[in-house]
């Protein structure tokens, strides 16, 4: 069964969470691959700023990989990875997050 396509821009406002139901922050705004014609990724602000404590400052937002994504519906739920961002310097690239 196929859903009928949505306009980017209606992620624009929609929670995130991980999937074990952890708020991570809001969609304000999708990075996007035009060569691909693909969303790369997903600008969050309004941040958990318990899971991003001494990662970013309260005026910053963070991007997301959207290959983190599980599922898009009301909310947006991605792996539970954010949860376990690494301090070390020997960070597992997967778990980039990058500050915007």
């Amino acid at each position: 069964m196929n859903a009928a396509p949505q306009e980017i821009t209606s992620l624009v406002g929609r929670e995130v969470y991980s999937n074990n139901g952890v708020f991570v922050g809001e969609i304000e705004d999708v990075r996007l691959d035009l060569d691909a014609r693909a969303v790369t990724g997903l600008a969050l602000a309004e941040l958990n700023h318990e899971l991003f404590a001494g990662r970013v400052d309260g005026n910053t937002g963070v991007i997301v990989p959207y290959r983190w994504v599980r599922a898009v519906g009301d909310v947006v739920l991605i792996n539970d990875v954010i949860e376990r961002l690494d301090t070390d310097e020997e960070a597992d690239a997967d778990t980039e997050v990058q500050p915007t």
